[in-house]
């Protein structure tokens, strides 16, 4: 998985941390720690996944369409499309390497159930999940801090 992923979970978790508000992507963008063009983009699949909504003019910004608990992680890495999956080396391998001529096939059934295996375990898992965890590790390093 690439870094769209967690700034795909980053996103809905900040959304789900502010119910009933609508967030401003550079708001958002200050969060992550990116360019509000980056958030806009991610945004903008994550809309068409049906997973945020958004509202332009006054008063607008974006919100989560679902319940957190109903969001799961299976549901924004499929957002995010081919590009969440394992990637295979562009190289062109020496046409008489036996390795190099086979390596790609037996590579794709790994990256396969790998995927799958990926998939099985994220649909384990929701956003209200992530904020969940996230509030008790802001609470525990608040209590440390003071430590």
């Amino acid at each position: 998985m690439n870094s769209r992923f967690s700034t795909a979970v980053h996103i809905l978790t900040l959304l789900a941390s502010m119910p009933g508000e609508r967030l401003t992507s550079e708001f958002i963008a200050a969060s992550v720690g990116t360019n509000p063009v980056v958030v806009r983009r991610q945004l903008a699949s994550l809309r068409e996944a049906g997973l945020v909504l958004s509202r332009g003019a006054r008063g607008g910004g974006w919100a989560l369409s679902l319940p957190p608990a109903k969001i799961t992680l299976k549901m924004v890495r499929h957002s995010l499309g081919a590009e969440a999956k394992f990637r295979m080396h562009s190289n062109e391998p020496h046409p008489k390497c036996v390795v190099g001529q086979n390596v790609r096939g037996v590579l794709e059934d790994v990256y396969e159930e790998a995927d799958q295996a990926v998939m099985k375990r994220l649909e384990d898992w929701t956003i209200a999940d992530m904020l969940k965890r996230i509030v008790r590790a802001a609470k525990f390093r608040e209590h440390s801090v003071r430590l």
